[in-house]
């Protein structure tokens, strides 16, 4: 053996021993958060951090759902909502108001909006903005009450600054206190030390969502770096971007259901799903009905299989290219 592929062994074998404390200590495998199984539905549920809800371990993505036709898009959220995939994401931007008014549409009948977990995400910063956004989804989603609202693509480093200063917090809290929201979280993908930023804010966070996938152990991590502090906090973490926008299985060569185990295995409430047809949402029904924590093992080599690609971040564009919202980028242009 070379000196150049003993020092590439050592490294190899050195980042996944840190990998797999970082991870037993997020909570990889037994240590995850505690399921309880839906005997009507077969879906299971998990705790939504301290808030004293529960909600199923998949939930309907709300950037996909306004891709299909509005007819066909309404029968997946149907199917979903019969089937006990009642977490249901959704963004004032997304398809610029678009998804959200096709899943108001989808919750306007047979009582289905009282049988869902609703929550959608706002884009601006400032008091009258985030107010605006506010009426602007109730009224889109058809509603009276958002259970859980997220600000939105925590992407810039001012974006914590900006929501304490120009009144975003406010706005939230006011509309908590007159019952047209529950919860309050914030999302983002690019980088975790944003995260972490806002997690350090004399505030009570509810939710915060980020990227969990497999390439994320290797680059820029939030389930290193953000997960933890979460836990410590008992604040809910919602996953996203377990596929990769939908190629890691391409591009890696693992399955779909396998990267999705792989992040349903750490602490997360749930995972938001990318579902443009009633296939897909039957492969993840399948896949949550089904669903065994992954095990140590399959870690360790899905790690080891994964650190080349995962390295460099190239596979992760959230991260390190201005993939995003146009409204933020236009928002943040002059800053």
């Amino acid at each position: 053996m070379t000196r150049r592929s003993t020092q590439l062994l050592i490294q190899r074998r050195e980042f996944l021993q840190a990998a797999m404390a970082t991870l037993a200590c997020g909570g990889f495998g037994a240590q995850a958060l505690a399921l309880q199984q839906d005997s009507s539905t077969g879906i299971a549920t998990r705790p939504l951090g301290r808030t004293g809800e529960r909600v199923p371990i998949v939930g309907l993505g709300g950037y996909h759902i306004g891709v299909p036709d509005q007819q066909e898009a309404i029968g997946i959220m149907h199917e979903a909502i019969d089937n006990g995939m009642t977490f249901f994401d959704n963004a004032w931007d997304y398809h610029d108001g678009g998804s959200e008014e096709v899943m108001g549409k989808a919750l306007a009948t047979g009582g289905r909006r009282d049988k869902v977990f609703l929550m959608t995400k706002v884009c601006d910063r400032d008091y009258q903005g985030a107010k605006r956004h506010l009426e602007d989804s109730l009224r889109r989603l058809q509603t009276d009450r958002i259970d859980l609202w997220q600000f939105h693509e925590i992407n810039w480093d001012i974006d914590s600054q900006w929501l304490f200063e120009q009144g975003g917090i406010k706005a939230a809290l006011e509309a908590r206190e007159q019952g047209k929201i529950r919860y309050i979280g914030f999302t983002g993908h690019r980088d975790p030390a944003h995260h972490l930023k806002l997690l350090a804010q004399d505030f009570h966070w509810d939710t915060v969502q980020m990227p969990i996938n497999l390439l994320d152990a290797h680059y820029r991590s939030f389930q290193h770096d953000v997960l933890p502090v979460c836990r410590e906090k008992n604040i809910s973490v919602i996953g996203m971007k377990a596929l990769g926008s939908g190629s890691y299985p391409q591009q890696l060569g693992i399955s779909a259901e396998t990267c999705r185990r792989y992040a349903l295995s750490l602490p997360i409430s749930t995972l938001v799903c990318g579902i443009k047809s009633k296939a897909n949402l039957q492969q993840d029904l399948t896949m949550a009905r089904s669903f065994k924590p992954i095990t140590p093992t399959e870690i360790n080599q899905l790690l080891a299989d994964t650190q080349p690609q995962g390295s460099d971040g190239l596979l992760e564009p959230w991260k390190t290219t201005d993939y995003g919202s146009r409204h933020h980028r236009e928002q943040h242009a002059n800053s």
